[in-house]
């Protein structure tokens, strides 16, 4: 296989944007991504996107967002897989180029989430869950993330309060994120006291309803090396994917992420790394305890200890482990099918020194990792700085 580089990336502020369409953030995310790479043609283009049918009424995203874009006839897909429709885009778009079959890869996610009301938009979120079994018993995300909570809490005593320094980090990283939906700090107090809505998770643990879109351009390393000299070398030297049961109570522990886990370890073995030589990861954090979760089964902390490392200011932007400099889903929003391509982005910005007042010091690796449903599937990516 070929190594890929990332030589171009696009994105605008998310949030929730009532004067633009699906087609019209994919356009503007995918129109940057090629601005910044100086490219004049595609040779093809994935699109992650969760469920625009739900959402919008709009199917057959490959034929659209090809024509709004302007890069007809390229061949386009449209990828789904829950909130890991992201990261299993840059995935198939990665392979497409490592494979040799194309030389340049568009990879873009979308989501219009806010056109329909509340009680529309929790039920089409719920079908990333089992709908026969979880979803008929009632149980929404924000439930099934407590029940992971409170396991959490009862097998390691993780505390209400190490959840809640999570959310206050990803605020602080996202207060300083120019294109986050909700870019202010906000205090512990504020976390721990605001609105519950599933015991043990409060408001201000979630993650929020986001229109979005984020795009990538992806080429051969050789041709990056010749071609695209204005930046740093930016390479994917792991990438891992994996799945696990969709429902909760087909999993032997709740306080584990399976696929996370196997995908991670596929992608350090493709680099030939382990856990403790990533400098700094974006993860998918659609609930504060799912970052705690999801740093232990990663191998960035042992089993029980992800709470007690974001308390102590390990994950934080100046920490031994920065997690989520973006602001992650918590702050800088979640656009579902986007999140994992955004993931991409600010890692690659932070390997080019281009992160601005969030830049990271003397950063060469950094990690996404992507999940769909409460861990259903679960892409791992790692992207190294060379030269």
């Amino acid at each position: 296989m070929r190594d890929v580089a990332i030589v171009g990336v696009g994105i605008h502020k998310w949030g929730e944007l009532w004067n633009m369409s699906l087609r019209d953030m994919f356009a503007l995310a995918g129109s940057r991504a090629i601005e910044d790479a100086g490219i004049d043609h595609i040779d093809s283009m994935y699109i992650g996107c969760m469920s625009s049918g739900l959402f919008t009424a709009q199917e057959h995203l490959a034929s659209l967002l090809a024509d709004y874009l302007g890069v007809l006839p390229a061949p386009a897909a449209r990828v789904e897989s829950a909130c890991a429709s992201g990261g299993l885009a840059f995935r198939m778009g990665w392979m497409e180029v490592a494979s040799g079959l194309s030389d340049i890869v568009l990879v873009g996610g979308v989501e219009k989430m806010t056109d329909v009301n509340g009680d529309e938009a929790t039920f089409a979120l719920s079908t990333a869950a089992d709908t026969e079994y979880e979803g008929y018993q009632g149980a929404t995300f924000p439930a099934l993330y407590a029940l992971m909570a409170r396991a959490h809490i009862d097998k390691y005593g993780t505390t209400l309060e190490q959840m809640s320094q999570v959310a206050v980090k990803s605020h602080s990283n996202g207060a300083l994120n120019p294109d986050a939906q909700y870019p202010f700090p906000v205090t512990l107090e504020q976390v721990m006291k605001s609105t519950l809505v599933a015991e043990p998770l409060r408001l201000l643990h979630c993650s929020p309803i986001t229109d979005g879109a984020a795009a990538v351009i992806l080429v051969p390393a050789d041709i990056a090396k010749a071609k695209f000299k204005k930046r740093p070398l930016v390479v994917v030297t792991g990438a891992g994917h994996a799945t696990d049961t969709i429902a909760l109570h087909s999993r032997k522990d709740l306080t584990w992420m399976n696929s996370t886990e196997i995908a991670a370890k596929k992608a350090y073995q493709m680099a030939n790394i382990g856990p403790k030589d990533i400098d700094f990861a974006e993860v998918h954090d659609c609930f504060s305890i799912a970052e705690i979760i999801v740093t232990e089964s990663l191998g960035f902390f042992e089993a029980g200890q992800g709470g007690p490392a974001a308390e102590k200011g390990i994950t934080a932007r100046d920490g031994a482990k920065p997690i989520n400099t973006s602001g992650g889903l918590k702050s800088k929003g979640h656009p579902v099918g986007a999140t994992g391509v955004a993931q991409i982005i600010e890692v690659v910005r932070q390997l080019w020194g281009e992160a601005g007042t969030r830049q990271l010091n003397n950063v060469r690796r950094g990690l996404t990792q992507n999940m769909g449903g409460t861990g259903g599937s679960a892409l791992v990516h790692i992207l190294e700085k060379r030269g």
